[in-house]
């Protein structure tokens, strides 16, 4: 079912449990414009109030590019001036956080160019998939521009900071294998297989209890935050409300009855 999107260069719709998300914008390799940052929100709110969508995928259109970066054609009218340049960083940092906050686990689904923003993006998400001979990288050193906070945190985040180092101070274009190796993918898969992976493995999340997946979420993402930031009474209150759910009552009942659980996620 596809979901209403404020521009054509962005398609939102449902399948399932899965609520896709796509860049569409395949003759410029899905390069992101201002229209397609500031359309992220939007979408992400109509998966986030539906209940069926229990996983957020994020993919490019067409089979060159998950997403190659910021539409810099844009940038000689968008970020020429310090008043352009920061309304569209703070454009591309609501599309950051709305994907790295959002409430249901986000996978990026990436089959070829991942660069940039496009990495940004992929970044935001809590999970990466990648097919084979996909690439991977962030080449402002080469551009004259700085990459943004929020971005380099969460690369550092990922891999680390001497990974994070040598993606930035290079500038290159590193393989998939180099990708999952540093750990900035989880998984690696075939072209023709991607697709059905990640269906596959949003199924699995599917079919657990939204309450606990969510907490587990953000219980991680605590601490990833910087030194005495953790919250250890939002953490010990995401616990107790999953403890508190009609859903533990469920788990418990299907695990004496040696059936199948059906999560409502409450």
């Amino acid at each position: 079912m596809t979901i209403s999107s404020p521009t054509t260069s962005m398609i939102a719709k449902k399948d399932g449990a899965i609520g896709w998300m796509i860049f569409n914008n395949p003759t410029r390799l899905n390069a992101v414009s201002l229209e397609m940052w500031q359309a992220v929100p939007e979408i992400l709110a109509a998966f986030e109030k539906d209940d069926e969508v229990r996983v957020i995928v994020l993919t490019g259109a067409g089979d060159r590019a998950f997403v190659a970066g910021a539409d810099i054609s844009q940038f000689g009218e968008s970020r020429s001036s310090p008043e352009g340049i920061l309304a569209y960083e703070t454009a591309t940092e609501i599309a950051f956080n709305g994907i790295a906050n959002a409430s249901k686990p986000t996978i990026a689904m990436i089959d070829g160019y991942c660069i940039g923003g496009g990495l940004g993006i992929a970044l935001s998400c809590d999970m990466r998939i990648a097919a084979e001979g996909s690439t991977f990288g962030i080449p402002a050193a080469k551009l004259g521009l700085a990459y943004g906070a929020g971005g380099t945190g969460r690369l550092v985040h990922v891999v680390g900071p001497a990974f994070a180092k040598e993606i930035f101070f290079t500038a290159r274009r590193f393989t998939c294998d180099e990708a999952l190796a540093m750990g900035l993918v989880n998984r690696v898969t075939t072209r023709d297989a991607l697709e059905n992976f990640v269906r596959d493995y949003c199924a699995i999340i599917a079919e657990n209890a939204p309450l606990t997946v969510n907490t587990a979420k953000q219980v991680v993402d605590e601490f990833t935050k910087a030194p005495g930031s953790f919250d250890e009474e939002k953490c010990e209150a995401l616990i107790a409300r999953c403890f508190a759910s009609e859903d533990y009552k469920e788990g418990r009942a299907a695990f004496m009855e040696k059936r199948k659980p059906v999560f409502k996620g409450r």
